[in-house]
């Protein structure tokens, strides 16, 4: 049985950068990854790869930003006045926050830089732009 869209699958992978560093695996989360094809849970090129594997089917894949977490939007990189922060912690470079939005949302942004007036944050996702590379094996379908 191949996989298929609406299929619940199981699959172990591992994440790397084009020069090999590991960035994310089924094995760091000490549980496969699970997910229904087509319903968007996962990454484009992630949930495309799968499509067509066979039980125990093992493939590697290249996944370009535009299948993966896409550009970085330059619109997403906002300066916020130092006075909007809180007081009791020093903001630094490379410093994950949570940023509230209008709706009562809260989402991750990095500390890009800080100056004495304001801190800039980068509030794309941290794996927009780069390329992705996975090694896959299909370990459940249903």
């Amino acid at each position: 049985m191949s996989v298929k869209k609406g299929d619940k699958v199981k699959v172990e992978y591992t994440g790397t950068f084009d020069d090999g560093t590991v960035f994310d695996s089924s094995e760091k989360h000490g549980k496969q990854l699970e997910f229904e094809v087509g319903a968007s849970q996962v990454i484009k090129g992630f949930e495309e790869a799968v499509m067509g594997m066979e039980q125990d089917a093992e493939k590697d894949i290249k996944l370009e930003p535009k299948d993966a977490y896409g550009d970085p939007n330059p619109m997403l990189i906002k300066k916020i006045p130092r006075d909007r922060l809180p007081k009791d912690q020093e903001p630094k470079a490379n410093m994950m926050l949570m940023i509230g939005t209008p709706d009562g949302k809260q989402l991750p942004a990095m500390i890009t830089d800080v100056n004495e007036k304001e801190i800039t944050v980068d509030l794309n996702h941290p794996l927009a732009g780069r390329n992705l590379n996975f090694k896959l094996k299909v370990v459940g379908i249903n």
